[in-house]
């Protein structure tokens, strides 16, 4: 029996935005990729959960950490699995080929440049003051997806302390990063496997 007031009908889901062609999909990432200078995690995430919408908060933070620990670059390997979602195979070539080609003829700029002018006191300041907006960025990003945690199976406690497990092994005992993303991210993979089992 349908629990609808007599008259009334039933609204469709509103549809998941995406994108809507491989042409759209190129723009996209080529304009997102020459937002970013030293990283592009904030500007990935505000442009693809907050601006298009293709991703919720949650997948974002799943995404992103399945893009890390694949070969290759962090967004070019999420950009692969956004455009092989929508596209299949043309997809991600598609969102590949906007990632790279733009700031590929960019960078080959900036290297000429930047050998003529390497010495300049000027041109050190402002890469310094470029890595420090980029780290800012990317800190700020982290906050904003801080609120995913809430929804993971651990819980932010757990969370939290794997995370400060996982800064003091990295930036203070200086350990390798691959081994420390294989103890601490497979214990994590097993406690979580194990929340979810039935």
């Amino acid at each position: 029996m349908s629990s609808l007031p007599q008259g009334a009908a039933a609204t469709p889901a509103e549809p998941r935005a995406q994108p809507q062609s491989l042409t759209d999909l190129f723009v996209s990432f080529t304009l997102l990729a020459l937002q970013g200078f030293g990283g592009v995690l904030a500007v990935v995430q505000r442009e693809l959960v907050e601006k298009k919408r293709w991703m919720t908060r949650e997948e974002f933070v799943e995404e992103w950490a399945v893009a890390q620990i694949m070969p290759g670059p962090n967004v070019v390997n999420l950009a692969l699995m956004i455009g092989d979602r929508y596209f299949g195979l043309r997809g991600a070539l598609a969102a590949l080929a906007g990632i790279m080609a733009a700031p590929t003829f960019v960078v080959f700029g900036l290297v000429l440049l930047y050998s003529q002018y390497a010495g300049s006191p000027m041109v050190a300041g402002a890469l310094r003051g470029m890595g420090a907006v980029a780290a800012g960025l990317i800190a700020a990003t982290g906050f904003k997806l801080f609120g995913a945690l809430r929804k993971h199976p651990l819980g932010v406690p757990v969370c939290l302390f794997f995370g400060a497990l996982c800064f003091v092994a990295v930036a203070l005992l200086r350990l390798p990063l691959v081994y420390v993303l294989l103890v601490l991210g497979g214990l994590c993979c097993v406690l979580t496997y194990r929340r979810l089992a039935p």
